[in-house]
């Protein structure tokens, strides 16, 4: 069991459909649980309740953060099909929910068929940067490990262009898997880092769609942003295996933060 597995896990709790969860306070950062982190728990929820392998599609809005410590996840069969079955799963913490998704299951192959764009090139991980942020303490590096290519890096100043690429690994060494691959899709410096934007980069909405089982290795991620309105920006991520295969992308709204250092 990697050390995603033992902080996501869940148990069944007392009514049917809902589960017992324990929010882990070392996938956070500055104290605030990791968006992605906490869809995987909700993710394992609704897989669960329907009876699948995978999670497909994952849409969830961001209502409160929560807390380190114990939370319950309760979720609502919406259908079963052939393909694809459908669960609402919520988390609560303190009778207050924090998180609402809508997530589609399934069965994901290696995702080796069809055609994806391909990655760009970047150096390799040894060549990158150690990522990290001097304003704040980011606890789920002790987890992840994560090399940002220096021609993206926001540190020691903006790039620019609201785009960065990173190699994200598991720090136990555990292979990638779906799960790692949802918390991957929310783990990169924020994107308006590179324009200037610094500090709290809250989620609201974040849309992941898993699209294959990753083969070994670094998984190879590029964050876009394509518009930052006022406080609002869009983010995009791309995230390819070690054999350059496409399995997973997303979509968030996020709050830009407030400290301007453009200058």
């Amino acid at each position: 069991m990697s050390d995603l597995d033992a902080a996501s896990a869940i148990q069944s709790g007392g009514p049917t459909g809902e589960f017992d969860a324990d929010v882990h306070p070392g996938w956070a950062i500055g104290g605030k649980p990791n968006g992605g982190y906490l869809l995987a728990i909700l993710a394992r929820a609704a897989c669960s309740v329907l009876d699948t392998t995978h999670p497909l599609a994952i849409s969830g809005h961001f209502l409160r953060a929560p807390q380190a410590g114990p939370a319950t996840a309760r979720t609502e069969v919406v259908r079963n099909g052939r393909r694809a079955s459908t669960a609402r799963a919520t988390l609560w913490q303190s009778d207050k929910p924090c998180i609402d998704t809508l997530i589609s299951c399934g069965e994901l192959s290696d995702g080796s068929e069809g055609w994806a764009v391909e990655p760009t090139p970047m150096p390799a991980p040894e060549d990158c940067v150690p990522a990290g942020n001097p304003d704040f303490t980011i606890e789920m590096f002790d987890h992840v490990e994560m090399r940002v290519d220096p021609a993206t890096a926001p540190f020691p100043k903006p790039t620019g262009d609201p785009t960065v690429r990173f190699w994200f690994r598991l720090r136990d060494g555990s292979p990638p898997d779906v799960w790692s691959l949802i918390v991957a899709s929310d783990s990169g410096p924020p994107t308006v880092f590179n324009l200037g934007r610094y500090g709290w980069a809250p989620t609201v909405e974040l849309t992941v769609l898993l699209r294959g089982r990753p083969a070994p290795g670094w998984l190879r991620c590029e964050s876009r942003c394509n518009a930052l309105a006022g406080e609002w920006f869009d983010e995009e991520c791309t995230i390819w295996d070690s054999e350059g295969t496409l399995v997973a992308q997303s979509r968030q709204l996020a709050i830009a933060g407030t400290v301007d250092r453009r200058g």
